[in-house]
């Protein structure tokens, strides 16, 4: 009778042994198989939560010269640390641009992987037509 009970309990943790080694092969698998979709830095729902939130920011469009690309200008304001006032810092971002955002145009824009040597965002949505 003790017999038994010890060859199911051997028989019990070689089980859940490979149950978890087994696991552990998964997760590797799935990164490999979940890629990125057809639009550049588009991921599936779980490789976006592994990599983290990316960040967003909301511009005008400066410059759409390039053929898919535009430079986008970031306003933002910062308090002088001396004078205390606020200063308005601008900063600008080379945008794959799919969607055919114009001058003047208000776009949301976020990070992606290096598409060129300057190319790091993507534009996401035209939150707001440049008037003509």
């Amino acid at each position: 009778m003790e017999e038994e009970t010890k060859e199911e309990v051997a028989t019990g943790s070689d089980e859940q042994a490979a149950e978890v080694s087994a696991s552990e092969e998964r997760p590797a698998q799935k990164t490999q198989a979940a890629g990125v979709d057809a639009q550049a830095g588009d991921a599936t729902g779980a490789e976006a939560a592994k990599r983290g939130r990316r960040a967003e920011k909301v511009g005008i469009v400066s410059s759409d010269k390039m053929e898919k690309t535009v430079v986008v200008r970031v306003d933002r304001l910062i308090k002088h640390p001396k004078y205390r006032r606020y200063v308005r810092r601008t900063s600008k971002f080379m945008a794959h641009n799919e969607g055919g955002a114009t001058v003047g145009d208000k776009v949301r824009i976020i990070e992606t992987r290096p598409l060129s040597a300057r190319k790091r965002w993507r534009v996401v949505e035209i939150i707001q037509k440049a008037e003509k």
